[in-house]
């Protein structure tokens, strides 16, 4: 159970600067696209370049999400078998749920 929640914390702060990578996306594109206002702007093409790493940083973000959501869900599955054999287990219980609320 401390493995999990040492994992579940890692995660949480992994999505954390990741959500941050999305504000800058979001903000670049806002500020990077030329339009009529932002025609001096600096060099686009840096601009793009820099627009393309945030964006890959976020399909890395989205890859260690979906991660993160299958294992849990494993997780989750073994501890309803587990469940399934002593329906009595109120501590297994309440780690079921824990872990469902995660997912």
């Amino acid at each position: 159970s401390g493995i999990n929640k040492g994992f579940y914390f890692y995660i949480q702060e992994l999505l954390r600067v990741m959500r941050t990578i999305d504000d800058r996306i979001v903000h670049e594109l806002n500020t990077t696209l030329p339009t009529a206002s932002f025609v001096g702007r600096g060099d686009a093409s840096t601009s793009l370049v820099y627009l393309f790493s945030l964006m890959e940083a976020h399909a890395s973000r989205e890859k260690i999400i979906k991660s993160c959501i299958a294992q849990t869900s494993n997780v989750v599955k073994t501890l309803r078998e587990e469940r399934e054999k002593a329906q009595d287990d109120i501590v297994l219980l309440k780690h079921l749920r824990q872990e469902q609320t995660k997912v």
